[in-house]
């Protein structure tokens, strides 16, 4: 499924106004994608805001240092947003906007989404997707080039980080030559990648060590040793000095063990219940396994949330998994 960029180009040139949102405990291509899509619509003269429900975790407030994300419930109120149209980025999915979701539900404005995920709820919004797509930043860049916007370094450095970092720093299938020829343009308006990189992967904090430290001391093996999982519990943030974003691309260490083709992590919430990330290397669909617990995303990737203890998250879920892998190993 490809975006019909035709009809975009054609609804886009109906508003004056956007607010651009995206998924809660947002991440580099969550916020790439508005970052970068904010900029090519003020280059066709749209006024633009960034709302979203969570605030930018600090460690990515280095993709926007002028300040233009705005947190709703922190100076902002829902009674305040006006807006010709809202563009949701990078989610099809209403447990995925939390506090904006309820914003976006009774706006009268026109909504539009601009996503790579395969699931999707009914937003009552347009839809412009294409699950083929590495990142929704790739998606922004084809925006671009549709309204005839050309790439400038304040676009650039945030999708350059959002399709970085979906694909892995470039290790995962996803990636195609169309990816590398995208990360071309980019550098050549001005994106340094060692400085992006130094950025994201270089400048850990003493907790977020310790917590990966944690979750990988904890990791289990099932399956011969083709599935492993580990989990993170809400008081081990505290326990050592981490942040909620820390447990960030944690799940991809354990994909380091020789033999491991699935797994999945267990990270507490502060109010309670269980996130899981879910990764595959084999036949299992991990957007299949997350739509068991409303969750969705890719087919290597994709997570969820359940409520309960880690006990009960675990006796719910961890069965599901391995009869996707049992069937994905086949």
């Amino acid at each position: 499924m490809s975006v019909n960029w035709k009809a975009f180009i054609n609804q886009i040139s109906h508003y004056e106004s956007f607010v651009l949102v995206s998924h809660i405990r947002p991440d580099c291509d969550a916020l790439g994608s508005e970052l970068g899509m904010a900029e090519v619509l003020r280059a066709v003269g749209k006024k633009v805001r960034i709302i979203n429900a969570h605030r930018t975790p600090a460690a990515l407030n280095f993709l926007d240092p002028a300040g233009n994300i705005e947190v709703l419930g922190d100076h902002v109120e829902a009674e305040d947003i006006s807006t010709n149209c809202i563009m949701i980025l990078d989610t099809s999915a209403w447990a995925q906007l939390g506090d904006m979701g309820d914003v976006i539900r009774v706006a009268s404005c026109d909504k539009i989404v601009l996503d790579h995920h395969v699931g999707e709820d009914d937003l009552g919004a347009t839809m412009y997707k294409d699950y083929q797509a590495e990142a929704t930043g790739q998606l922004v860049v084809q925006a671009a080039d549709a309204l005839g916007v050309p790439l400038t370094r304040t676009m650039a450095m945030p999708l350059f980080a959002a399709i970085a970092t979906d694909t892995g720093w470039f290790r995962f299938p996803s990636v195609t030559s169309e990816t590398y020829r995208v990360i071309a343009r980019l550098i050549d308006v001005g994106v340094v990648p060692a400085e992006v990189y130094g950025d994201l992967y270089e400048r850990d904090t003493i907790g977020r060590l310790r917590l990966r430290g944690l979750a990988l001391s904890r990791t289990q093996t099932e399956l011969d040793g083709a599935l492993m999982y580990t989990w993170v519990e809400k008081q081990d943030f505290e326990a050592t000095g981490a942040l909620p974003n820390d447990t960030e691309d944690a799940i991809n260490l354990t994909l380091a063990v020789e033999g491991a083709q699935g797994a999945v992590i267990f990270v507490g919430q502060i109010r309670g219940g269980f996130k899981m990330s879910f990764r595959s290397r084999c036949g299992m669909d991990c957007n299949e396994v997350a739509r068991n617990f409303g969750g969705g995303g890719h087919k290597a990737a994709a997570g969820a949330f359940v409520e309960g203890t880690l006990a009960e998250a675990k006796e719910r879920v961890l069965p599901v998994v391995r009869e996707a892998m049992e069937k994905g190993l086949q």
